[in-house]
């Protein structure tokens, strides 16, 4: 893991708090430091930090970097070191600032993964603010002694783990990403034989085990990934991902089954997929799209009333960009798609569902 600190070189408290981490850390992660004054950007793109720790508050440089780093894929913590305070927001040396840094300074902190508050009453005002609730308190051994200069560190330390352990999916390399298709075709058929050959891939080494099973438990798909495994046959390391913690979006809830959504099936085959499509084209979710797939293979399924149906209900074109996303996503065979797959601007519609669901 590779951290890199930016700071404002005036403020000789924060400088210390940076030091004490960064000298702290040296034997769990890569840790560089910049102030405000060194080029940032440049430090960023050259040396490809996984996170970018900002301290302090209303310095355009450090805002821009923020900025700078989240498009460059860097993942973003901001101790604020009380400079969001009432008392000092409330000065007039920071009210000139406010009319023209406020919206930088937000839009800082509301796409932050993470937010480091140094005591209980920092914490309790920034949340006032409601502008992130991924709030973290860790006391600063600088001005305190009630936390040793091992234990913030390791504290702080937790918190980048925790940074890295989310959104997972973003992380994965295509290698892992075509594995991951394969394994959950395999856990929905019960059968290798009809999944995609990976003896290409080198196992486990290839493949990014820690972040697959993270992602697959987030999108609570552990059990058709775990089935899908075993089906294959691969080995891989014990991850026990329920226990590993992380940070999430505001409006995300755990995934659930989809018929404790639209209700059991009742009878009708093409009533029960009409109800699937319709809840994922409310919310596509990697979970549905497996439980439908799975749907899709039965012999139950009569395409020409599915078809039919699915023109009298303007379903159609969804449909088909539906078929085109679990082509992708889950290797549905097109012997088993009841319209021909599209992709057009409705199937990257959905991509980008699926694809920002667990996305900060």
């Amino acid at each position: 893991m590779k951290v890199l600190h930016i700071y404002p070189k005036s403020n000789d408290l924060i400088r210390q708090h940076v030091m004490l981490l960064a000298e702290g850390m040296q034997q769990s992660a890569d840790i560089l430091t910049a102030d405000s004054g060194a080029n940032i950007r440049q430090q960023i793109i050259e040396n490809e930090p996984d996170i970018l720790h900002c301290h302090g508050c209303w310095n355009q440089k450090m805002a821009r970097a923020t900025r700078t780093a989240r498009h460059n894929g860097v993942r973003v913590v901001i101790t604020p070191h009380g400079q969001l305070e009432p008392w000092i927001v409330s000065q007039k040396s920071v009210q000139d600032k406010v009319v023209n840094a406020l919206l930088w300074q937000k839009d800082a902190i509301v796409n932050a993964y993470a937010i480091i508050t140094l005591g209980k009453l920092e914490r309790s005002n920034f949340q006032k603010l409601g502008w992130n609730q991924r709030v973290e308190e860790i006391h600063n051994s600088v001005t305190t002694n009630t936390i040793t200069q091992e234990r913030m560190c390791s504290e702080t330390f937790s918190v980048y783990q925790k940074v890295m352990d989310s959104n997972t999916l973003e992380q994965l390399d295509d290698l892992s990403l075509k594995a991951l298709t394969t394994i959950i075709k395999a856990g929905i058929l019960g059968d290798r034989r009809w999944c995609q050959s990976l003896d290409s891939i080198n196992y486990p080494k290839d493949i990014d085990w820690r972040r697959l099973l993270i992602y697959a438990e987030h999108e609570n798909i552990r059990n058709y990934v775990d089935y899908g495994i075993s089906v294959l046959g691969l080995p891989i390391p014990a991850i026990d991902t329920e226990k590993i913690v992380a940070y999430f979006p505001d409006n995300y809830t755990r995934p659930h089954p989809i018929k404790d959504i639209i209700g059991d099936y009742q009878g009708d085959e093409t009533d029960y997929l009409l109800r699937m499509i319709r809840q994922i084209n409310k919310q596509p979710l990697l979970l549905h799209l497996i439980e439908f797939t799975r749907e899709l293979y039965r012999d139950t399924v009569n395409d020409d009333l599915l078809a039919t149906a699915l023109e009298e209900k303007n379903l159609t074109k969804y449909a088909e960009s539906l078929m085109q996303v679990l082509q992708e996503q889950t290797q549905l065979d097109e012997g088993y798609m009841p319209l021909y797959p599209k992709d057009n601007r409705l199937t990257t519609n959905i991509r980008k569902q699926i694809t920002n669901h667990l996305k900060i």
